[in-house]
């Protein structure tokens, strides 16, 4: 309610959008980082007219009703709905990469006379979004990048759930700001000063060298008797307020949902001016396309969210790849940097680990403001595709979901850092997941092989939660040929971000059996044994002490192992069941074991045993650190040939629901 002038100078005067068509290309972009606010979001999408949000549909917000487009927070897959918002700080990082891939754009494609792309991004925000780290990381970056086109509104009513904001906040606000690099501007009655909210809007869509920050003073609940107070900020008013509010603002209190046709007249144009804006824009790419060919093809491709037909070309052969010992982020630099370097979709950024994750390809350009000239002598413009993101991997995420959501497969965000600080950025991850937003994170140093750094930097149980995470491809190869096989994967996987996750250190190459082909299943016979006593499931760099656990039971203790690499769970669960049934032999009467220096969290669906950790890991050179925790031929071989021997003597049936753990450990709290 107190938003609602703010609404009014949005969508009636500022901003650019056509309600028959909500994905015109050049549309302005709105984002309600409050989203619980949503109900302020679809009633101005009813009123100017988007088809598919109808009265009867605003009836259903907080309903039962299945076939509702009115949920408790925005989703990105309703018409008008630029992200999914909710968690609070999100929608701020989304706006910040919605700005970021509109400057990119422009910097590519527009010439003179034919700015081809050069929308604004809006983004309401309110109190607590002020609050949360994602937001002010994203804030300080766009400061710093000093992006012009994107504005955020502060509906600053100083209340937040508990009460008055001052319980937890006293900052000035409007410094910090000034201090990231955004213009500032003061709305003082934004309850009813619709034309002084509209000049603020329309000065900060026309800044030439920051974003700008809107601080709108407003009030919760106005009308009402909770009004100003955190009473309004969730409790329903009750039927007397509501009729009390209604008379107030000259409304009949005995009338529910209705609308009045002098509001419906007064948001009339919005049609014919959405119209106008997309045939005036039709028009300009047409000339364009005649001035400019070659490069309209390349910009029509990115409209279409395309890659070449023959993107595959770019990624190396199979005989082109290491055979001997490789870290496999290394692997990835082989991989990615030709995809990066021909594919224009691809924008690659790091949290400021360049040197270890090997993104950088021949060529490069950053995506820099343009007047920047850093200590370093690194440089670039808004055109570039490198993104150094600084350490600000939340941020790095969730700002990569608004440069993925910008246009369905127009860019392609490809992130970067140590596995262990995902955990950071997860929250922006899950966000991407939840809107299938196509994103490749490259997770470097992902096991106890990472070494000396310890345990803080030994992801254990982080696999877990990416593998359970839906929609998201979480895929760790085994060697170089995999991880082309992960790449192809991730791009195939169109409506949801993957993760790829490698090794600080050498990983032996096994060419006579890795699969690209094999990842896309998830997972495949490395090698087969007919009539094998035992499957090793080799998983990402402990491959090697599945293949060498093989060799030792035939070797020592007359055993045939067979030996299935198993990337990616989620890949796998998508075959069907005949295929699940070959790789793992469920109807054999052999077990089947997991080898794999992570938490064994979910392997049980697969497995009947484990090799796994159940501790945090241990400041040791990588090798040394894998032999501390036992992950050793020598030690898996004769704990592995106990338990088949025990499934000899009892039956597999003796294993249902008894998943072992053939590594168990007392220390370091395990």
């Amino acid at each position: 309610m107190g938003m609602a002038a703010i609404g009014i100078a949005l969508w009636r005067y500022a901003m650019k959008y056509s309600p028959e068509n909500p994905n015109y290309f050049n549309r302005d972009r709105f984002v309600l980082s409050n989203g619980h606010t949503c109900l302020f979001q679809y009633t101005f999408l009813h009123l100017v007219g988007y088809k598919n949000m109808t009265l009867d549909q605003l009836k259903s917000y907080h309903s039962s009703r299945i076939d509702s487009i009115c949920p408790g927070h925005p989703e990105i897959e309703h018409e008008g709905i630029e992200v999914t918002t909710g968690p609070l700080g999100q929608g701020i990082a989304n706006a910040v990469g919605l700005a970021m891939a509109t400057k990119h754009l422009a910097a590519t494609y527009n010439k003179p006379n034919y700015p081809v792309v050069d929308n604004t991004t809006w983004c309401m925000i309110g109190d607590a979004c002020l609050q949360e780290g994602v937001a002010l990381e994203a804030i300080s970056l766009a400061g710093h990048w000093k992006l012009n086109n994107l504005v955020v509104i502060y509906d600053n009513n100083q209340i937040t759930c508990d009460g008055s904001v001052d319980l937890c906040n006293n900052e000035d606000v409007n410094a910090k700001m000034l201090a990231c690099g955004w213009n500032v501007i003061d709305v003082e009655d934004g309850n009813y000063d619709i034309e002084g909210i509209v000049r603020a809007l329309i000065t900060a869509k026309n800044s030439k060298d920051k974003p700008t920050f809107i601080n709108i003073r407003t009030v919760i609940g106005i009308g009402s008797k909770s009004a100003g107070d955190a009473k309004a900020h969730g409790a329903a008013f009750g039927a007397e307020d509501v009729a009390n509010i209604k008379r107030k603002f000259g409304m009949d209190e005995t009338k529910h949902f209705q609308v009045p046709d002098e509001v419906y007249d007064f948001f009339r144009e919005a049609k014919p001016r959405g119209k106008k804006l997309e045939a005036d824009w039709n028009s300009l790419v047409s000339s364009y396309a005649k001035e400019y060919p070659d490069l309209n093809k390349e910009f029509s491709l990115r409209v279409a969210g395309k890659f070449p037909d023959d993107w595959s070309k770019f990624i190396p052969a199979k005989e082109d790849l290491p055979t001997t010992p490789t870290p496999s982020r290394k692997s990835s630099g082989l991989i990615c940097n030709p995809l990066a370097q021909n594919l224009k979709n691809f924008m690659v950024g790091t949290a400021d680990l360049s040197p270890s994750v090997n993104m950088i390809w021949k060529g490069k350009v950053d995506f820099q403001r343009p007047d920047l000239r850093t200590t370093c002598g690194i440089n670039g413009d808004y055109s570039g595709r490198y993104i150094h993101w600084g350490i600000r991997e939340h941020a790095m995420a969730s700002i990569s979901n608004g440069l993925a959501a910008f246009n369905k497969g127009t860019i392609l965000p490809v992130t970067s850092t140590f596995f262990i600080f995902y955990i950071y950025a997860a929250p922006g991850i899950r966000m991407g997941a939840l809107q299938g937003l196509q994103q490749i994170h490259i997770a470097t140093h992902d096991s106890i092989g990472t070494g000396e750094d310890g345990p803080t930097h030994q992801p254990i149980a982080l696999a877990a939660l990416y593998r359970a995470m839906p929609n998201l491809l979480y895929i760790r190869p085994a060697d170089s040929e995999e991880t082309a096989g992960a790449y192809i994967a991730a791009l195939r996987a169109t409506n949801s971000p993957s993760i790829i996750s490698l090794s600080r250190q050498n990983l032996v190459q096994y060419p006579k059996y890795s699969s690209r082909e094999g990842v896309q299943k998830g997972a495949y016979v490395f090698i087969e044994r007919a009539n094998a006593d035992v499957t090793l499931i080799g998983v990402g760099a402990e491959m090697v002490f599945a293949v060498e656990t093989a060799k030792l039971l035939e070797s020592k203790f007359g055993l045939k192992a067979r030996v299935v690499s198993f990337p990616c769970q989620r890949l796998f669960d998508q075959q069907p069941v005949e295929y699940k049934r070959e790789v793992l032999q469920y109807r054999s009467k052999a077990p089947r074991v997991v080898i794999e220096a992570y938490a064994v969290n979910g392997w049980e669906r697969y497995a009947d045993a484990g090799y796994s950790m159940s501790s945090f890991g241990h400041s040791l050179p990588g090798k040394d650190a894998y032999k501390y925790f036992g992950f050793d031929e020598n030690v898996i071989a004769p704990k592995v040939f106990e338990l088949v021997e025990d499934v000899r003597s009892n039956g597999l049936e003796s294993l249902r629901g008894e998943f072992r753990d053939l590594n168990v450990r007392s220390d370091h709290f395990g």
